[in-house]
């Protein structure tokens, strides 16, 4: 719901200057013209605009308009079907988890730019991209100077903010007003002269609490009252808590060894219900004192928090469940003291990621004996979801881990393929990988030794005997990684006509499916 009040002050804007400039998110649709690239705020389904893309959605139902529309990550609300479907979207990017609009990039009608989360805002900012005609930003409040304070995530909307030509600022009434001063935004400066950040722990403040806006630039005043999305984070299963488990095991060993403190590094972890589940596991570890450094807050960080296991919490977003959403947004003074959202260009930040020493758990959606890993096409050719901040942290973290259930549609398909049939994260940035079966430790391992562990550890009993036929028919070929290339994508190609992964093993004249 919108409503102008342009004769009356507001709590939530204290710079009464800016109190004309309310309008009906209809008006403010309005300055969005065809053509245009517009940022707009949101980032894994929480603190995107709401009232403005719907409006924008509706007036193209009679008046066509097609746009690039540049995020942080994915919509929440629907956004991203409802725009798609009435004709806006024409070209996205960086990241999306609508299935209206991966339909849509599938087939051909939405051109998809799948990024770096970390990268986006550099390539706008260098010219490597048109900067934002508008942008549109979710908003808690406008201070007294006119700061724009973000809601439940900051993404990519202070570098829209800074360099779009006019900004549309999303006022909503339901975002808690205790958000104000829980984030730390920092602008780079542009290259080649920037200096360091620096920033040497979780909790360290390199910024402002606010976005910082030339007010002459600020189009409109849009009041919303609608809540973010919940996170769709299905219940722990077996396999969840047996990968969960496994990392557990693995992280006490490192400890024990020396090879990790006791409170571990900073933690990072992808979004979705294995990640969580994963992290919501180290409750019952013997870890203390924990810190994390990473892009999304879900609800296991505050299960963490709330365990007394974890101090300090970094990220650019708070994605919860509809289980949890309504008791840590009621308790946000509780946890404001060891939280802070920031530009994902410093949450996903190679060069932090990388002096941190960050222990990244990240999801596969399928894997392959070398270790090599997909994560975002399904039998290699059509998006998922996209790489997301995946590829920051695996790339830079001290140690780098990626998980996932070893079998997927009731057992017709398995994740440990000869061959990924898109390759996202190469075997150079992986450390290990984790299954509800095993975890297969990489480090130190050439191609060959790889494959062993991976085949042994990670795949499923009934798959393990043809990824093994197939192995050691590709080592008989020779190859520093050695392969079957005519038959490495056949289990890819029986999915696609028949579906399911059939392989024939050379010495029998059976399929296995």
């Amino acid at each position: 719901m919108t409503s102008p009040q342009s004769d009356e002050s507001h709590p939530r804007i204290r710079d009464h200057s800016l109190l004309t400039r309310i309008v009906s998110a209809d008006v403010a649709a309005g300055l969005i013209r065809d053509g245009m690239v517009v940022g707009m705020s949101g980032f894994t389904r929480s603190g995107e605009a709401k009232a403005v893309p719907l409006a924008l959605a509706r007036r193209a139902a009679t008046d066509p308009v097609g746009i690039t529309l540049i995020t942080g990550a994915s919509l929440g609300n629907d956004l991203d079907g409802l725009l798609a479907d009435s004709g806006v979207i024409q070209r996205r990017l960086p990241f999306q988890s609508d299935a209206r609009l991966r339909a849509k990039i599938n087939d051909g009608s939405v051109m998809y730019l799948d990024q770096h989360l970390s990268e986006t805002v550099e390539q706008l900012r260098s010219g490597q991209f048109p900067k934002p005609d508008i942008a549109v930003i979710e908003a808690a409040a406008i201070t007294e100077d006119g700061g724009i304070v973000p809601t439940t995530s900051v993404g990519n909307s202070a570098g829209f903010a800074t360099q779009a030509r006019q900004v549309i600022v999303e006022l909503n009434t339901c975002a808690p007003a205790a958000l104000e001063g829980m984030h730390d935004i920092f602008i780079p400066a542009d290259r080649p002269a920037r200096e360091p950040l620096f920033l040497r722990n979780p909790d360290d403040r390199i910024g402002t609490p606010v976005i910082r806006v030339d007010r002459d630039r600020i189009a409109a005043i849009v009041l919303s009252d609608r809540q973010d999305s919940y996170a769709n984070l299905g219940d722990a299963d077996d396999d969840t808590r047996a990968i969960s488990h496994h990392i557990t095991a693995f992280l006490e060993r490192e400890v024990r060894r020396g090879a990790l403190p006791p409170s571990l590094p900073p933690l990072q972890a992808g979004i979705g219900s294995i990640a969580n589940s994963v992290l919501s596991g180290l409750t019952d570890a013997p870890f203390s004192n924990m810190t994390m450094y990473s892009e999304v807050l879900q609800d296991s960080a505050f299960d963490l928090m709330d365990s007394g296991k974890l101090d300090f919490a970094s990220a650019s977003s708070i994605t919860l469940s509809a289980a949890r959403h309504a008791d840590v947004m009621g308790r946000l003074d509780h946890y404001k003291d060891r939280l802070v959202l920031r530009p994902q260009e410093i949450s996903n930040h190679p060069e932090i990621v990388r002096r941190l020493g960050i222990v990244a758990i990240n999801t596969a959606l399928e894997l392959d004996i070398y270790g090599n890993v997909n994560s975002t096409h399904v039998m290699g050719s059509h998006m998922m979801n996209g790489i997301g901040g995946s590829g920051d942290f695996a790339r830079n973290a001290g140690l780098s881990i990626f998980v996932t259930k070893s079998q997927a549609k009731g057992g017709l398909v398995t994740s440990v393929v000869p061959m990924v049939s898109h390759v996202d994260h190469t075997e150079h940035d992986v450390d290990v990988l984790v299954t509800e079966q095993g975890l297969a430790d990489l480090r130190g391992l050439a191609p060959r030794e790889r494959a062993r562990v991976i085949i042994d550890t990670c795949a499923h009993p009934g798959w393990r005997d043809t990824l093994s036929d197939y192995f050691e028919r590709a080592c008989r070929r020779g190859g520093q990684t050695p392969h079957v290339l005519e038959e490495a994508f056949d289990w890819h190609s029986s999915f696609r006509t028949t579906g399911a992964m059939v392989r024939r093993m050379a010495n029998a004249g059976t399929a296995s499916a």
